[in-house]
């Protein structure tokens, strides 16, 4: 994969990201060579830099009070373009995926913008560990799949029982609303933002959630 990467870079006010972004032809080539042998394979969602990610590294680098100083874990990050952000502000960060080859990637990234704040690490919402524990969550476009909306509701209030602060971008699908639908109660901040992607405007939308612990 490394001779298929690309270096992008993005701009947030006076911070400068150069994110390392896998050639999206290469990565489908790949990934359907790979399915004739594993038909259960999944797509390779995180190879891509989702809109909600960039609205949610936007939001970061405008709303650094959330983060400032603060141990911040990114789940499900795929390019962890957010987590790079926060990195300018937090004091610590762990972006992770599920994905060896995203995790490996973020690396690539973290070394590349010779950030000594970050760590990536291999986790699974689906088996997360006992401990684990965080100022800030941050999730980006992870309510696309409705049957996993219940492991994630469970995710999302496990952390906010904790007194953790929920900040998740969402693209606004029809598919997605039962699930935020169920965690308003919680909501503390909502804003839309609109992000121009591949010649196309994308409505997308980040909440910030907090437990009855937060101040």
């Amino acid at each position: 994969m490394t001779s298929a990467l690309q270096l992008q870079k993005f701009q947030f006010g006076n911070d400068t990201i150069e994110l390392f972004v896998p050639d999206a032809a290469h990565i489908q080539n790949s990934y359907r060579q790979q399915l004739k042998n594993n038909p259960s394979l999944t797509a390779p969602y995180w190879s891509q830099l989702w809109a909600a990610s960039h609205a949610l590294a936007g939001f970061l680098a405008n709303n650094t009070a959330y983060i400032y100083n603060k141990k911040v874990l990114e789940l499900a990050a795929g390019l962890a373009l957010p987590s790079l952000v926060a990195a300018q502000y937090a004091s610590e960060v762990v972006c992770s995926d599920y994905v060896p080859e995203a995790v490996a990637l973020m690396q690539q990234s973290i070394i590349h913008n010779r950030l000594t704040n970050v760590q990536s690490s291999l986790i699974d919402w689906n088996h997360l560990p006992h401990d684990i524990a965080t100022d800030v969550l941050l999730l980006s476009d992870i309510n696309y799949e409705p049957t996993a909306f219940d492991t994630l509701l469970h995710v999302v209030q496990s952390f906010l029982a904790k007194n953790t602060t929920v900040i998740l971008a969402t693209p606004q699908r029809i598919m997605a609303k039962p699930f935020i639908e169920k965690l308003l109660a919680w909501c503390v901040h909502q804003e839309d933002i609109t992000i121009q992607q591949q010649q196309q405007a994308v409505a997308t939308t980040v909440l910030v959630f907090k437990g009855t612990g937060n101040q």
